[in-house]
């Protein structure tokens, strides 16, 4: 990687120093230097002579081991033991006389495990040396069933058996439909009278004893070019960034006969030299960052934060989740959907959140944005960085929510007036099964129209409004949820030019508007009638939107002949009904100009915004002789009513 800028890291170094050991932070705080976390699969309980007592599997749950430089992110054909914890190929002596398929590391681990001994010597781990000194490991496991062998005693590979496989053998990965029962993942526990803490892994003497034995070991120094000081270089920097199983590391330079370095430098630490502890701590933070509050997607990656470690509102989350996070109250009893008020409410309580974040959040506060992917198993790449102050990251946050607000229906409990979320949008532009990629790609593409503040890309909104015409195509509810996404965009991507309100605007005058607000009185003259005769179907309106969207004169001719027998259904049942709708239509057909009404060229996505602001105004007003329940609508508003 060439190295011309450390602001990354530099960040990322500042954030660990800053919130390692915040108490904020205790009950998850970032990995200490010189470990890393691993998948255990099976814990050896000694007693403190280093004597088996008995052994367990391991839930599924991460454990901090102890790591040399070379073990964080080790590959190739011999990878580096880990010094304490590591698999049953490295700490067992005796893998090899059960027909461990791999060879055998104990010699490096045992090795490592005395000089880290020698030097700093600790009760458990001098436990855990004299136990795999005795060469019993996969005995022991054998016999207490964590390991399973052949009649002639070797380790299976595969399950043959009728009854099901064992847990522990289906935790482990098959390469080329076999499991190497070698790659279970040991930790220890010393039990030693009058000590509380017999976790190996979680001892906090052991950590220390560790790091400085770790640190005794390296010798090369030189210039780091994030702290500005004369230390111990990284040789290798750290993996495992994403998930416990992430190859892919951001510096690598593990290619000394290429072309790598050839015509600029002569050695990897002239092109970049970071510290040992540096880079551990930067990348420990990072990792730490993704887990707590970050997106992925795939080998997709985002994370945004403070590197004071004050709490900040997720970019990538919809208002709804932002209001919750903030702990922000409901509006009334009635909860958050959509209230017709014009979005006054909604502004004050996105200002009310916004302003709570701000309290603590200042001008002197950075504010981190980072995204990352890779497209190969061992690299990854930063594809997004952006570095705001605290008041920049919440000014610019707060207008993507306030220009992307409009009422959103996701389903029945889930209503809420605001921003969709970007992967919300991605598969509102391209449906729910949308490619991985495709996905990625679009959440890519939007973060610079949050944090950047730069107009939504024209393709995604015109795909969004495009699928939300296509009514028949898509299930109710996946349509009504595109509909609220499709305004939201609609309307940000025109807010230099309109500023649309979040309820019905009768004094608007555009050609698409108006004719969205026709298609939605036609479609409530239908609904009510059909509701009248106890038929639930979809209205001639709904079927044909799409071919509404692209021709809507010649369109709404056919929809309003097919009105008649309807309307001469209400004249019967619902009077009131029909004398206020005939109104309505009149209305807004007066307030055409007669050349635009005539004109059958294509709607934009200004259609959506009248139909649905008309469609709910019309069920929030309903004549005298019309009862909720004599409706049973299943428009999102009706629901509520």
């Amino acid at each position: 990687m060439g190295f011309r800028n450390v602001s990354w890291i530099q960040k990322l170094y500042e954030t660990y120093e800053l919130c390692a050991g915040a108490p904020q932070f205790a009950d998850r705080p970032p990995l200490p230097i010189g470990h890393t976390e691993q998948q255990a699969h099976v814990e050896i309980i000694l007693d403190d002579a280093g004597n088996f007592v008995r052994a367990a599997p391991v839930p599924k749950e991460a454990t901090v081991v102890p790591a040399t430089e070379a073990s964080a992110g080790r590959t190739g054909k011999r990878p580096p033991p880990h010094p304490l914890c590591d698999k049953v190929q490295y700490c067992a002596a005796d893998y090899k006389q059960f027909g461990g398929g791999k060879d055998s590391f104990f010699d490096e681990y045992i090795s490592q495990l005395r000089k880290w001994h020698d030097h700093d010597p600790n009760p458990k781990i001098a436990a855990v040396l004299k136990y795999v000194e005795k060469g019993t490991v996969v005995a022991d496991l054998l016999r207490e069933r964590l390991l399973y062998s052949s009649a002639e005693g070797n380790l299976l590979t595969e399950w043959g058996s009728d009854t099901p496989a064992p847990e522990l053998f289906r935790m482990l990965t098959a390469k080329e439909g076999k499991r190497d029962q070698g790659d279970a993942f040991v930790r220890w526990r010393v039990q030693s009278p009058g000590d509380a803490v017999s976790a190996v892994w979680e001892d906090q003497r052991v950590r220390d004893s560790w790091v400085r034995f770790d640190a005794s070991q390296k010798t090369e120094r030189g210039l780091c070019m994030v702290t500005g000081e004369v230390t111990v270089l990284a040789a290798s920097h750290p993996k495992r960034l994403r998930h416990g199983a992430d190859g892919a590391k951001l510096i690598s330079s593990n290619d000394l006969s290429g072309f790598t370095f050839r015509g600029r430098v002569d050695q990897a630490s002239q092109a970049y030299g970071i510290g040992g502890g540096t880079t551990q701590k930067a990348h420990s933070a990072l990792r730490w960052l993704l887990g707590r509050q970050g997106y992925k997607s795939g080998d997709q990656a985002f994370v945004a934060w403070a590197v004071s470690g004050k709490s900040i509102p997720d970019p990538l989350a919809d208002t709804a989740a932002l209001f919750g996070a903030a702990g922000d109250e409901p509006p009334n009893e009635e909860g958050i959907a959509y209230q017709g008020d014009a979005g006054q409410h909604f502004a004050l309580r996105l200002r009310k959140m916004i302003g709570g974040y701000r309290a603590s959040l200042t001008d002197s506060d950075d504010v981190v944005a980072i995204g990352l992917d890779s497209a190969t198993p061992g690299r990854m790449a930063i594809t997004y960085y952006r570095e705001l102050t605290g008041s920049e990251f919440l000014e610019r946050v707060g207008n993507w929510h306030a220009a992307c607000a409009w009422p959103q229906n996701y389903s029945n409990d889930n209503r809420f007036v605001g921003a969709p979320a970007p992967r919300e949008i991605a598969e509102a532009a391209y449906g729910h099964r949308v490619d991985d990629k495709l996905r990625k790609a679009t959440v890519e593409r939007l973060l610079p129209c949050i944090l950047d503040a730069r107009p939504l890309p024209h393709d995604i909104v015109s795909s969004v409004v495009r699928r939300t015409s296509n009514r028949a195509g898509l299930d109710r509810w996946e349509w009504e949820k595109c509909l609220g996404i499709a305004c939201g965009l609609y309307r940000a991507s025109r807010k230099d030019e309109e500023n649309y309100e979040m309820a019905l605007e009768e004094s608007r005058t555009s050609r698409d508007y108006l004719f969205g607000r026709l298609l939605a009185i036609a479609e409530n003259i239908e609904q009510r009638a059909l509701h009248v005769a106890g038929e639930n179907r979809d209205t001639g309106a709904a079927r044909l939107m799409q071919r509404f969207a692209d021709h809507p004169y010649s369109t709404w001719r056919t929809i309003e002949g097919a009105l008649a027998p309807y309307k001469a259904r209400l004249r019967t049942k619902r009077p009131s009904v029909l004398l206020e709708r005939d109104k309505l239509l009149d209305s807004v057909m007066c307030m055409f100009n007669r050349n635009d009404f005539v004109r059958d060229s294509k709607l934009s996505g200004e259609f959506l915004l009248g139909y649905h602001c008309q469609r709910a105004a019309l069920w929030r007003k309903e004549p005298t002789d019309v009862t909720a329940s004599d409706e049973g609508i299943s428009t999102a508003e009706g629901d509520k009513e």
